[in-house]
């Protein structure tokens, strides 16, 4: 389904810029460029299931508000950018984040020990992930009060997460048999997935008033994960670009390592205009 996916992108991004390349001429516009360093300080709400571990099935449990993942961040990175000629736009977003280890839950399933109770003494996550959004696009609206942009393109997510548990028994078979998952262990896991999105951007200027509200829109998905992401905020406008506040969410849901994903909070962004 990810090849047929990025097909279907390589066809659409490559009718894109013969469009753009054939509107080139004929329109009286000139190329204009936007980048915009951010920071975004998201709650992170995650389920991952790293399937069979030893005998069991291994699943950890994160929620972390940025007052908790901030003093563990090992590095990050966020970008955004747009590239427009008349009518039309390339842009791309760009999200790295090194969490380093966090407080997570334990869950197992598929265990034999009857009615012993299973309880998480204290289990640390580490999540590393990669976000890539690139979209092409088409302006529906243009003016100095507003303008709205219709977009297409892809959502790449990569993430690797180790998890340390510790448990407060073994976890044995049936009848006190032999121990199916240790009372603690490691595991590692990485996955990745690539999603279609569409959806509409824009900003709408609030009276004469060098102040405008931004908002973006998108959904998507491959058949195995859905991906959406919203974000609204205001901004201010300058000669050079602009500053920007706004909260911003994004979600996805799977069935293989990424059950769920989910990430919201407030951003900040300084976009240069060139």
């Amino acid at each position: 389904m990810t090849r047929s996916v990025s097909k279907i992108v390589a066809v659409a991004a490559t009718a894109l810029v013969a469009s753009m390349a054939a509107n080139a001429q004929e329109s009286s516009g000139e190329w204009k460029f936007s980048l915009m360093p951010y920071m975004w300080l998201p709650t992170i709400k995650t389920t991952l299931d790293f399937g069979p571990v030893a005998a069991s099935r291994l699943e950890s449990e994160i929620s972390m508000a940025p007052n908790e993942w901030l003093p563990h961040l090992k590095m990050g990175g966020l970008l955004a950018g747009e590239a427009r000629y008349g009518k039309w736009l390339m842009a791309g977003d760009y999200v790295y984040l090194n969490l380093g280890s966090s407080s997570s839950k334990t869950n197992t399933s598929n265990l034999g020990s009857g009615p012993v109770q299973i309880v998480d003494l204290g289990s640390d996550t580490s999540l590393k992930s990669t976000i890539w959004s690139i979209v092409g696009g088409y302006s529906i609206v243009s003016s100095p009060a507003a303008t709205v942009d219709l977009i297409a393109g892809v959502r790449y997510l990569s993430l690797k997460a180790n998890t340390d548990w510790n448990l407060n028994v073994d976890v044995t078979g049936p009848n006190g048999g032999s121990v199916i998952l240790p009372r603690s262990g490691s595991v590692r896991k990485s996955g990745n997935v690539t999603s279609a999105i569409v959806g509409a951007k824009g900003r709408v200027k609030i009276g004469e008033s060098n102040w405008f509200v931004p908002f973006y829109v998108d959904v998507g998905g491959d058949g195995s994960v859905t991906t959406w992401q919203a974000a609204a905020g205001v901004g201010y406008a300058y000669a050079w670009g602009d500053v920007r506040l706004d909260y911003r969410y994004m979600s996805f849901d799977g069935d293989k390592l990424i059950k769920d994903l989910d990430m919201g909070g407030l951003a900040l962004g300084v976009n240069f205009v060139f």
